[in-house]
């Protein structure tokens, strides 16, 4: 068991080419989704769930903490208007 004094696990190296890729994606001239497919190997609902994983590592705030808060506050918006229904086009 680790103790709360003890450094955060560091990330893989694909972990940072990810959060490296959500920092810079929108300066590339192809979509995001044919990036994902040609950079990671993956399709965009799989590498949306390694995303979230990276987002939610300790070391992932070390790394890039404007990058990894911003990631998180636009995934809690996004559960936000699941749960109030706004998602699905309702209007509150």
């Amino acid at each position: 068991m680790t103790s709360p004094h003890d450094e955060p696990a560091t990330l893989t190296e694909r972990e940072l080419a990810i959060i490296e890729f959500e920092a810079t994606w929108f300066l590339l001239d192809e979509d995001r989704h044919d990036a994902i497919r040609a950079r990671f190997g993956v399709p965009v609902d799989e590498y949306n769930l390694e995303l979230n994983r990276v987002i939610d590592h300790p070391a992932a705030l070390h790394t890039q903490p404007l990058v990894v808060r911003r990631l998180r506050r636009n995934r809690e918006r996004r559960r936000r208007a699941l749960i109030d229904g706004t998602a699905a086009g309702e209007q509150a």
